[in-house]
C-alpha cells in the first residue's frame, strides 16, 4: 500500500504512533543510488525527502548591511548609464534624461535630405535673426512621404500624390480642400492616395498629424481590394476596418466604435466602406467627423439628387478626394456636381454656373450662334476650364507604355449569320420602330426593339424565348430555327460573333499559355458562355451581380495566380466593370458594345494593368452593318453619349434625334464595316489596305485614335488572323505605344 509522503500526513501519522503501540517508522524504499545520493543511514530516526531543502527558520531580525556597503552598493547602480536596449543603436540621445522634454528645434517624421525623398512641404528658411526671435515650439518641419511608400512610386505618381497634398490642405485654392484625380485606368490611384492618407496620419508642417481618421467609400466589389492595397503598400504598418457585409446591427456597432476613437494614435484610422453601405448607415457617420473621405469610381456622384451624394454631402469633412478615370467631359451640369462636391462654392451655386457658364457655352457652340456669341463662349469655357483645373488632375494612359508591354486593340467586325440576318430583317418588318418614329414618337416598344436587337447580334437563343411567346417583331420567326433547336446547347454556328470567339478561344488554347477575359452587358451572354466552356472543357470562373463580395475578391486573386489552371474569367461588365485587376489574363474579348463608351473603357481596362509582364490583345466585336455598329460609330465621334445610362434605356431619347434613331432600325448587307464606309478611309484600295497617303494623314479624324485598318494580310496577330475565315469581314487596329503608329 502507497502511502503519502506530504509533511502534513507525516505528522498526522506520527502523532497517531505515540497515542498506539509503538512502531518502527516507516519508510519507503528507495533505490540504492539515491541512498547514496542523499547520504542516508539505515535505522535513522526520520525520513526526510531527497526532493525538498530543509525549511529555514524564519526570524523578526533583520540582516544589517554595514552602513558604508550600503552606499556604496548604490553609487555602483547609479553611476551605471542607460542603454538603450538594441545593438548598434545611434539616437539622438546625448545627455538627456528620461521623461524630459528634448530641448531644440522640432524636427520632421524623415529625412528630407535622403537620396530620392519625396518633400510634400519645405518650410520657409529663417535668418539667424529669426530664429532668435521665433518661438522653438512653433517652427514648422519639412513634410516628407514615408520612404517606404516613395521607393515605390513612379515619377508621375509622385507629382500626382504632391498634387493631392497641395489640394487637401487648402495650399492650391485657399479656402478649399478637395480635388479630382482624373488619371486614366492603370496609372495607380489607388497607390496614391494611399500615400496621401497614410501620410495625413502621420505629420504635418505643425510636427503632429494633419487628421486622425479617414474614409474610404467605393464600389461593393472594390472593399476587399482596397483593403489589400491598403496592406500590401503598407504592410501591417496600419490595421483599415473594411466593412463587406454583416446585419444592420453589427455594421452600427463597428460604426460607431470608429467614430468614437480619439486621440493621436487611432487604433483603426481608415474606414473602408461601399456606396450601399454608407448610403443605408450615413446617419451613424454623420454624427461626427473625419479628417478626409475619399470617393473611388466617384463618376456615380455626377447627378447632385440622388441620395448618395446627399448622404456623402452630408458627411462633416472639409477634405475630400473625388478618383475616377473616367471623368464626364459632355454634360455641364455633371461636371457642376463633380466640382461642387468636392470644393462647394468654387463656381458658384447651381443658378448662377448655368447662368455664367453653361448658357454662354451651349450658345456659342450652336451650328447657328453669332460670331460675337460664339466668342464669348469659348471665353466662358476657357474660364471653366481654368478654375476646374486647379483641383483636377488627368494623365493619360500613354505614361504606362514606358512600364508595361505592348497593347493591341482590334475592332473585329463580324458577319451575321443566315440566321440571325433572316431574324434581323424579320424584326424590323414586324415590329416597325421606324415607323412609329415617323409619327414623331418614341414609344416604349421602340427602346425595348434597341435591347432584342442587341441581343440577337450576340446570339439568336438570346430571343428564343420571345418567338416561341410570338412577341411583337418575332410572329412566326421560330420556323427560322432549326428542327430541333433546344437552347440548352449553344450553337456557335448561329452567331456570327459566337463562331468568332469559339475560334479564338480555340487558337489561344491549343497554340499558347494565354489566359482570356470576357465581357458582356447580359448574363445571359454569360450563360451561353458557359455552355461553350463546358462543350471544349476549358477552365473557367465567373464573376457577375449574383456572387457575395468576399468570393469575388478570392476568385480574382485565385485567377491571377500563374498557377492557377483556370482560361477564362467571365466577367459582367456592370457587376465588375470597374477596378478590377485581372493582370493574370492578356487577352479580352469585349463581346458586344455599351451605350456608355466610358463602361467600355473601363472594362477593358482590366489586364493592361500594374503587373502585366504579356503583350496584351484586346477584340472588340461588332455584328457587321447592325445596330452595334451605330453604337460603336456614336462612341468614337465623341458624342453625348458619356452620360446615357444602359439601365435606364429612356435616357435614349434624350441623346438620339428622331433621325439619328431612323438610323438604328437598319440593316445593311452589303457592307464589309458600316463604320468603314461612313469614315472615307483614304488607306484602302478595292477593299485592301494599302500604306498610308504619301501626306502621312490615317484615316478621318473621327477615327483617329484606330491608327489603320486592315483585311486578313494587314493582321499581325496570328491568333485573329487563323479565326479570320470564320465570320470576320473587317478589323481596325489600336497600339499602345507611340512608336508603333506609322505600322504598314
Amino acid at each position: 500500500q502507497r502511502r503519502s509522503l506530504a509533511p502534513s500526513q507525516l505528522a498526522k501519522r506520527k502523532a497517531g504512533d505515540e497515542d498506539e503501540e509503538e512502531e518502527e517508522d516507516w519508510q519507503p524504499p528507495t533505490s540504492r543510488k539515491r541512498q547514496k545520493a542523499a547520504g542516508e543511514v539505515e535505522g535513522g530516526e526520520c525520513y526526510r525527502s531527497p526532493f525538498r531543502k530543509p525549511l529555514a527558520q524564519l526570524t523578526n531580525r533583520p540582516h544589517c548591511l554595514d552602513s558604508s556597503q550600503h552606499e556604496a552598493f548604490i553609487r555602483s547602480i547609479l553611476s551605471k548609464p542607460f542603454k538603450v536596449p538594441i545593438p548598434n543603436y545611434k539616437g539622438p540621445l546625448g545627455l538627456r534624461s528620461l521623461g524630459v522634454k528634448r530641448a531644440g528645434l522640432r524636427a520632421p517624421l524623415h529625412d528630407p535630405f535622403e537620396e530620392g525623398a519625396l518633400v510634400l512641404y519645405e518650410p520657409p528658411v529663417l535668418s539667424a535673426h529669426d530664429q532668435l526671435k521665433i518661438d522653438k515650439d512653433k517652427v514648422p518641419v519639412h513634410v516628407v512621404v514615408d520612404p517606404v511608400l516613395s521607393r515605390v512610386l513612379r515619377p508621375h505618381q509622385r507629382e500626382g500624390v504632391k498634387f493631392l497634398w497641395d489640394c487637401v490642405t487648402s495650399r492650391r485654392i485657399p479656402g478649399s480642400h478637395g480635388c479630382i484625380m482624373a488619371d486614366e485606368m492603370g496609372l495607380g490611384k489607388t497607390l496614391q492616395c494611399i500615400t496621401l492618407m497614410w501620410t495625413l496620419l502621420r505629420q504635418s508642417p505643425d510636427c503632429k498629424p494633419e487628421i486622425e481618421k479617414a474614409v474610404v467609400v467605393s464600389p461593393s466589389s472594390l472593399v476587399r481590394n482596397w483593403y489589400n492595397e491598403v496592406e500590401k503598400w503598407l504592410g501591417g504598418r496600419i490595421q483599415p476596418l473594411a466593412i463587406d457585409g454583416g446585419s444592420k446591427e453589427e455594421i452600427d456597432r463597428k460604426l460607431v466604435g470608429f467614430m468614437n476613437q480619439r486621440g493621436l494614435r487611432v487604433p483603426s484610422p481608415i474606414l473602408i466602406i461601399s456606396y450601399e453601405t454608407f448610403r443605408l448607415h450615413a446617419e451613424v457617420l454623420q454624427k461626427g467627423s473625419v479628417g478626409l473621405v475619399i470617393c473611388d469610381e466617384g463618376h456615380r456622384l455626377k447627378n447632385s439628387e440622388n441620395q448618395t451624394y446627399q448622404a456623402l454631402n452630408g458627411l462633416n469633412t472639409p477634405r475630400r478626394v473625388l478618383i475616377s478615370g473616367t471623368p464626364i467631359q459632355n454634360d455641364l451640369l455633371e461636371y457642376f456636381s463633380l466640382v461642387h462636391f468636392v470644393n462647394s462654392g468654387i463656381l458658384g451655386t447651381a443658378q448662377e454656373f448655368k447662368r455664367h457658364f453653361e448658357m454662354p457655352i451651349l450658345k456659342g457652340r450652336d451650328a447657328d450662334a453669332s460670331e460675337a456669341d460664339r466668342h464669348k463662349g469659348e471665353e466662358r469655357l476657357k474660364e471653366l476650364i481654368s478654375i476646374v483645373n486647379r483641383c483636377l488632375i488627368r494623365r493619360t494612359s500613354d505614361i504606362l507604355s514606358k512600364y508595361l508591354p505592348v497593347k493591341i486593340e482590334q475592332v473585329v467586325c463580324c458577319r451575321l449569320t443566315p440566321l440571325q440576318t433572316e431574324l434581323y430583317k424579320n424584326f424590323l418588318k414586324q415590329a416597325k420602330p421606324v415607323e412609329e418614329l415617323k409619327e414623331g414618337k418614341i414609344s416604349v416598344s421602340s427602346l425595348s426593339s434597341i435591347t432584342s436587337l442587341k441581343k440577337l447580334c450576340n446570339h439568336p437563343a438570346l430571343i428564343y424565348d420571345k418567338c416561341v411567346e410570338e412577341e411583337e417583331g418575332f410572329m412566326g420567326a421560330l420556323d427560322l430555327f432549326p428542327s430541333g433547336y433546344s437552347t440548352k446547347s449553344v450553337e456557335p454556328q448561329l452567331s456570327g460573333k459566337m463562331l468568332v470567339l469559339d475560334y479564338i478561344l480555340a487558337i489561344t488554347k491549343s497554340t499558347s499559355n494565354d489566359k482570356v477575359v470576357l465581357v458582356s452587358n447580359y448574363t445571359q451572354t454569360l450563360d451561353l458562355f458557359e455552355k461553350l466552356c463546358r462543350n471544349r472543357r476549358y477552365l473557367y470562373v465567373r464573376l457577375d451581380g449574383t456572387m457575395s463580395i468576399k468570393k469575388r475578391a478570392k476568385i480574382v486573386e485565385r485567377f491571377n495566380s500563374p498557377s492557377s489552371p483556370e482560361f477564362i474569367f467571365m466577367l459582367s461588365s456592370k457587376a465588375g466593370g470597374c477596378g478590377l485587376n485581372l493582370i493574370g489574363a492578356n487577352r479580352l474579348v469585349m463581346f458586344d458594345p455599351d451605350w456608355n463608351p466610358a463602361n467600355d473603357e473601363q472594362a477593358m481596362a482590366r489586364v493592361w494593368r500594374d503587373g502585366q509582364k504579356k503583350m496584351c490583345y484586346i477584340y472588340r466585336l461588332l455584328s457587321t452593318g447592325t445596330i452595334e455598329e451605330k453604337i460603336f460609330q456614336r462612341q468614337t465621334h465623341k458624342k453625348a453619349l458619356s452620360s446615357c445610362v444602359v439601365d435606364e434605356e429612356q435616357d435614349v431619347e434624350r441623346h438620339f434625334s428622331l433621325g439619328e434613331l431612323k438610323e438604328l432600325f437598319t440593316l445593311n448587307e452589303t457592307t464589309t464595316s458600316d463604320t468603314h464606309d461612313k469614315i472615307k478611309c483614304r488607306r484602302c484600295v478595292n477593299g485592301h489596305q494599302v500604306r498610308p497617303p504619301p501626306d502621312g494623314s490615317d484615316c478621318t479624324s473621327d477615327l483617329s485614335q484606330w491608327q489603320h485598318c486592315a483585311d486578313k494580310r494587314g493582321l499581325q496577330d496570328s491568333v485573329l488572323k487563323a479565326a479570320w475565315d470564320a465570320a470576320v469581314t473587317f478589323a481596325f487596329h489600336h497600339h499602345s505605344h507611340e512608336e508603333q503608329r506609322g505600322i504598314p
